[in-house]
This record gives structure tokens, sequence and C-alpha cells, in this order.
């Protein structure tokens, strides 16, 4: 492994696309620490510690902090990922979508110029909605957050979240073209990984105030290298199906005739179901923060009841991620269409009839490997409440965020390699991180 970090220095292209990306990541960085003119920082960051588990929690955490500090990206780059995601929900349903993703690469940039519009008009949505209700809300105390509320405070905020936003989509753009890994992806790891120094601190002053052995802490990090082992492994299994060509005659040479597999993926769904179950079941207890639940019966029940730790809580967040990953999957992965183009180049699964009866056999395998993924991210993801809660654990350990970062952390380096075993240097590893096994 340590000769393929040497190595990287050897090829000068992929050097500059690597510092090219920390740049780019170090201006966001820096950008997240610019505020939005007319705040209250200090009560701003009163406010967002009582609700740390809210959607505001939630937000902030991908934003990397900005929106507790209300800066110039404060929105993060969450309005480009739902733009994307409403137009693959779309895509389902809005034939001309359809028609644009099957065109290749030029349908496939006329979806992004979709998307980017559909960023800047959310964004301006969301910086209206964030400055109206900053303009009523109050820290514990009773400090207001905004110092002059009124519609210059509401156009001004407007305008300066939705440049930050789209500043921000333009930045992960050009670390994708010009960097190296997803920009947009990169964009949301180190927003997480920037409280990683906080929390270890945190986990530090503990053991020396004796409130937490070093034994646990040492537990705690053979416990999270485990976690991040299982993670790893798990986004790397496939299901191979395996696919033979039929051989085929054309005038004077014969084609076809080789064995391959098709892979499914035990988690094809990724990040997107623990994302959008967080933030359906956070929904309520938002709400909750703004009304006075003590004088509401069957909100205060509700409430209390989706609270962290609760046994229906974890049911409920169990199930949406369970329901999601069948949901997305099944928007991105069609085994009709995978079995039409297997049969139109002459390609079969031995054993079982082309068409109906493949798309059908491929449907049952993800089937059941989707319940498996569905499983494994719900593990992952209640880990955090079960430390948390029971053990009293002052560290984050599992969830959404340690599937984004380990994910992100694969793909990044998987890239580095291609570069080095393309240019016949040697990976990370002997036989390749990026190389199925």
């Amino acid at each position: 492994m340590i000769g393929g970090f040497q190595n990287i220095t050897k090829i000068p292209e992929l050097k500059k696309r690597i510092i090219f990306s920390l740049l780019m990541l170090a201006v966001y960085r820096l950008g997240c620490h610019i505020p939005t003119p007319g705040i209250d920082s200090t009560a701003l960051a009163a406010f967002f510690e009582a609700r740390a588990g809210t959607l505001f929690g939630l937000f902030d955490m991908f934003s990397g902090g900005a929106l507790s500090r209300l800066s110039v990206m404060a929105l993060g780059i969450m309005p480009y990922i739902s733009a994307s995601i409403i137009l693959d929900l779309l895509t389902v349903v809005v034939p001309h979508l359809e028609k644009l993703k099957k065109e290749g690469e030029a349908g496939r940039k006329k979806i992004t110029r979709y998307a980017r519009y559909g960023t800047v008009i959310l964004s301006l949505i969301q910086g209206f909605g964030i400055s109206v209700g900053l303009e009523s809300m109050t820290s514990p105390s009773g400090a207001l957050i905004v110092l002059n509320p009124g519609w210059p405070f509401r156009l001004m905020s407007m305008i300066t979240l939705a440049a930050g936003t789209t500043f921000l989509m333009w930045l992960g753009e050009q670390i994708t073209e010009r960097g190296i890994g997803n920009g947009i992806s990169l964009i949301i790891f180190s927003g997480i990984v920037a409280r990683l120094p906080l929390a270890i601190g945190n986990s530090f002053r503990l053991m020396g105030t004796g409130e937490m052995s070093p034994f646990f802490g040492l537990l705690l990090v053979v416990f999270m290298i485990a976690v991040v082992g299982a993670i790893v492994f798990v986004e790397r299994g496939q299901r191979r199906i395996p696919v033979q060509y039929a051989k085929r005659v054309i005038g004077r040479k014969m084609y076809g005739g080789q064995s391959t597999h098709l892979p499914l993926k035990v988690n094809t769904a990724g990040v997107i179901p623990p994302i959008f179950a967080s933030s359906i079941i956070m929904f309520p207890a938002t709400i909750a923060g703004f009304l006075n639940v003590k004088q509401i019966a069957w909100l205060q029940f509700i409430v209390s009841s989706l609270a962290p730790g609760r046994l229906i809580y974890t049911l409920v967040y169990v199930g949406f991620i369970i329901f999601f990953c069948y949901f997305y999957t099944a928007i991105h992965f069609n085994p009709t269409e995978v079995a039409d183009n297997m049969k139109k180049y002459g390609g079969f699964i031995p054993g079982i009839r082309p068409g109906k009866s493949t798309a059908e056999y491929i449907d049952r395998v993800l089937t059941r490997i989707t319940f498996s993924g569905a499983i494994y991210i719900s593990i992952i993801c209640i880990l955090p409440t079960i430390l948390v809660q029971r053990l009293n654990v002052p560290f984050y350990f599992g969830g959404t965020a340690l599937l984004i970062v380990v994910g992100v952390g694969m793909d990044t380096i998987t890239q580095i390699e291609t570069h080095l075993l393309t240019r016949h240097y040697e990976g990370f590893m002997k036989r390749g991180l990026g190389r199925v096994r």
C-alpha cells in the first residue's frame, strides 16, 4: 500500500488532479465559515444545539456545519441532490425524460442541465423558507436570531444562499471533471469528515476526566474498525449471474461464444434509503419544535414514540429503509430492459429461457439480495442509537454518515488505483482495491 501512495507522485496528471481536488475542497470549507449578513451567530448556534435530533441536525451534518452558522453555503449540496433525485423519479413517468436517458451522453447532458435549473429554483425556495422561519425563531434564552427582520433580509438571504449552492454545484462539477473522484460526493464527504477531529477531541477529553476508561476507548476503536471492514466487505459484495453469448457468423468471421456474468450489487440503492428514511422520521420532531406539544396529547405521544432509542422509532426507521431500498432499486435497475438487451445481442442465462423468463429470474434474484442489502443498511444505521442511547458513547459510529464516508473513500481510491494500473504502476493492493474478487 505504501508503494501505491509513492507511485502517485510519479504520475504528473494524477498528482495535479489530486492537488486540484484538495484545493477545491479547501475553498468549500473556507466558504462554510463566511456568514450570511443579518444573523446573530451565537443565538443561531444555541438554536441548533437544542435541535440536534431533528431535520436541522441532519441537514447540518450534510452541510458540514455550514447550516448551523448560516454561512453562504448553508444549504450545502442538498438542493442539487434533491433535484437529481426528483429527475430520476420523473424519468419513470415522463416519456421525454425517459427518452433523454436512453440517448446516451447527449441526453445525460440535457438532464444535467435540467438538474442545474432545478437546483437554483429549489435553492431560492429553501432560502426564502429559511429566512422567513429564522425571523420567528429565538434561541433557548429568548434572543432573536435575525437582527433586522423584513423583506430586505429575506431577499438578501435568498440570493446569498442560492448563489452559495450554485457555486458549490459548479465546484463539484469541476472536481469531477478536472480532479479525482465524484465532486458532489467528495463535498458531502469533506463536510462529514470535518467534524471528526472535534469528536475525537471530545473522546480524549472524557478519558482525561475519567468519564470514559482508556480500555473502553480502545474497545470502541476496535469496534469502529470492525464496522468499517464490514461496510467495505458488503459494499464490494456482488451476486454474479452467469451469462453465455451464442456464436454468430457475420460474413466470414465468427463472433460471440464467450462466457461472462451479470453483476448485481448487494447494496444497489447506496445511501439514498437512510437519507430519505431519516428525513421522514425526523419530520414530526421538527414540527414539534415550533409547537407546544405539551398541550396536544396525540402529538406529544407521536414525538415521544419517534425519539431515538425507542422501539417504535427503530421499527419505523428500519421499515422506511427497507421500503426505499426496494423503491430506489426498482427505479434504477429494470430487469425487463436488461433481459431484452441480452436477447438482442444473443446472450442468455444457462437454464433460463430468453425474454420474459430471464427478466423474472433476474427480478427474483435482485429481490432477494436487495432484502439482504436493506437489512445490512438498517443494522449500520441503528448502531448510533444503540451506542449513544444504551451505552452512552460520545462518538458517532455507524449510520448514514459512515456509509457515505466509507463509500466515497472506496470510490475515490478505486479511481486513483485505476490511474496507477493504467500506467503500469502497482496499486494500493496486490490485486487492487477496486477489482472484484
